[in-house]
Order: C-alpha cells, then sequence, then structure tokens
C-alpha cells in the first residue's frame, strides 16, 4: 500500500471518528477526538496522521485538524 492511499485511509477513518464527535461541539470535540485517537489508534496510525498533518493535512476536516495537533502535541511531550 503506497503512503499516499495509507494517508488517504487515516484521513477518511479521522474524519468518520469527527463526524461523530461533532455534535459535541467546537469546544469540546477536538478533545474527544484527540482522545478517541490517542486509546483506539495504534502507535503507527497515531503517527500517520501527525506525519499527514505536519505535511499539510490535504481533506482533515477543521475539527479533526484541531484534534490531530493535539494528538501531536502529546506524543511530542513524552
Amino acid at each position: 500500500m503506497s503512503s499516499d492511499r495509507s494517508s488517504d485511509k487515516l484521513v477518511y477513518m479521522a474524519n468518520q471518528i469527527g463526524k461523530f464527535f461533532a455534535s459535541q461541539g467546537e469546544a469540546k470535540a477536538p478533545a474527544a477526538i484527540a482522545e478517541h485517537l490517542k486509546k483506539f489508534w495504534d502507535p503507527r496510525m497515531r503517527a500517520g496522521i501527525v506525519a499527514h498533518l505536519e505535511a499539510g493535512g490535504a481533506g482533515l476536516d477543521p475539527l479533526v485538524r484541531e484534534a490531530v495537533q493535539r494528538l501531536r502535541e502529546t506524543m511530542s511531550a513524552k
């Protein structure tokens, strides 16, 4: 599987999670999305979505983009 295709899949999955948590509103949803990614995605998936964000984040919904930024911060804090 190419990295572009892998990134597309991660973006799709992250955006689906974002749609689920969007009902919590702009104030709470990014934290909930980031927590979900932290708990349920394996480290390679988390690293992949963060790398995608760092490469421009094409296709990420706004709430998901913010969530991945939060995730990146928690990953770099370790």
